[in-house]
């Protein structure tokens, strides 16, 4: 059987993709294996014994950092941000499958956060509150930050979305004598299901592991990124390598949950 020769550019690549692989998953690997250390393990290799101590060290009361409330917050601001993110998107793509007035400039304004550095979004949102007379906070101030940036992504993906959406399905639906509101739960909302799930697994990722525009706007409770930043400067065992690990494996049960739930509503959608 004929084989096709590959060529040089296939092991140049193959290369560059196994060091990509390497600086992803080999200091997350370092983290996890750490994360197992004896009760006087450090943090750094050889390991120390195995166990679960740092695990369970992490439910009990710290000197310093607040593991628990931290991850609360960074999980209600997450979902907040997903849910507002989802619908505003979903409002801003039925409104600009039709043309009107300004949709250009608004349609610029709303991505225009994506080229602002995160830093000065998030310096100017926690000065403006300061001069309103208003607390920085997590829920208020650091919401409206992450909408910053999750919300243009959104917006994005749900004009990429309709723009191949076939008007078709919605004049049928209306021959048959289905008003508005049914074709667009019946007909068009199972359609772009699969793509309103993965922009609030967007929303949500990026609201969870923000730092810099949180960093000005979170006031005086800490969310989990800027907790973890700040026990890196004070905490001296395996527990931080333990937190990682509990945050990493949190982030892959919500992408597996995600993923799950798009083969579900695909497979009842050819079902139907």
């Amino acid at each position: 059987m004929y084989s096709e020769k590959r060529g040089r550019e296939f092991y140049v690549l193959s290369f560059f993709f196994a060091l990509f692989v390497l600086f992803l998953y080999g200091p997350l690997s370092a983290i996890l294996i750490l994360a197992f250390q004896g009760p006087n393990g450090g943090l750094t290799f050889p390991l120390n014994g195995i166990s679960l101590h740092w695990f369970r060290n992490l439910f009990e009361q710290q000197a310093v950092g607040d593991f628990g409330g931290s991850f609360r917050r960074s999980l209600f601001l997450g979902v907040m941000v997903m849910v507002s993110t989802v619908l505003v998107s979903l409002l801003a793509g039925l409104a600009f499958r039709r043309k009107f007035v300004g949709a250009t400039s608004l349609f610029y304004l709303s991505v225009a956060s994506l080229v602002v550095p995160s830093i000065i979004i998030s310096l100017g949102i926690g000065v403006l509150f300061q001069q309103l007379g208003l607390e920085p906070s997590w829920y208020s101030s650091a919401f409206g930050a992450h909408m910053t940036w999750t919300l243009p992504f959104g917006v994005l993906i749900m004009l990429a979305v309709f723009n191949r959406f076939s008007p078709s399905y919605e004049e049928a639906a209306r021959d048959l004598g289905a008003t508005p509101w049914q074709t667009f739960t019946n007909v068009v909302l199972p359609m772009i299901a699969p793509s309103l799930i993965g922009i609030g697994l967007f929303g949500f990722t990026l609201s969870y592991d923000e730092f810099a525009r949180t960093l000005m706007t979170s006031g005086t409770y800490n969310t989990l990124p800027l907790e973890i930043y700040g026990m890196t400067t004070n905490v001296t065992t395996p527990v931080l390598y333990a937190l990682g690990a509990v945050t990493t494996f949190f982030s892959f049960l919500v992408i597996a949950a995600t993923l799950g739930l798009i083969v579900y509503l695909n497979r009842r959608q050819l079902k139907a």
